[in-house]
């Protein structure tokens, strides 16, 4: 596993954060590239995107969000794609192509992190289909990488 140390200036300049000098950012690589802050992995790289990771989402709000059932939780979290029928709320301004994080109607917890297939105007009028990929969920590799 390559490891590589960054400054947290460089980050909060990529990401927009306001980390400070003390703060530790490591870069870890191995089948995954994974930023951990504080020992937190906080970020990882999806097509040379950096996208915030769950445990990060579950302390900050940095992705708009559509809620889904509860029937579509264990769905969810077992990496499936995310279909319309199973969406209760769907936050203003999504673009086709946006990171999201999909919480649960109950806990309001982040149970993956998807890609839109459509923006929010597009999703509404939509009354079935995959609507959302599924990159990052629960229990997936990312998720034990801690």
């Amino acid at each position: 596993m390559k490891q590589t140390r960054l400054k947290a200036k460089d980050v909060n300049k990529e990401l927009g954060l306001e980390l400070s000098k003390k703060d530790q950012c490591i870069l870890k690589e191995d089948s995954h590239k994974i930023l951990y802050i504080n020992n937190e992995p906080s970020f990882f790289y999806y097509n040379d995107k950096p996208v915030p990771t769950l445990k990060y989402l579950q302390t900050h709000e940095r992705l708009k969000k559509i809620t889904v059932d509860m029937g579509a939780v264990k769905f969810v979290v077992n990496g499936a794609d995310i279909m319309r029928p199973g969406i209760t709320e769907i936050e203003d301004g999504i673009q086709r192509d946006d990171f999201i994080v999909i919480i649960d109607q109950n806990n309001k917890k982040p149970l993956s992190v998807g890609i839109a297939q459509l923006g929010t105007e597009e999703l509404r009028e939509a009354t079935s289909g995959k609507v959302i990929k599924n990159i990052h969920f629960v229990g997936d590799d990312i998720w034990k990488n801690d």
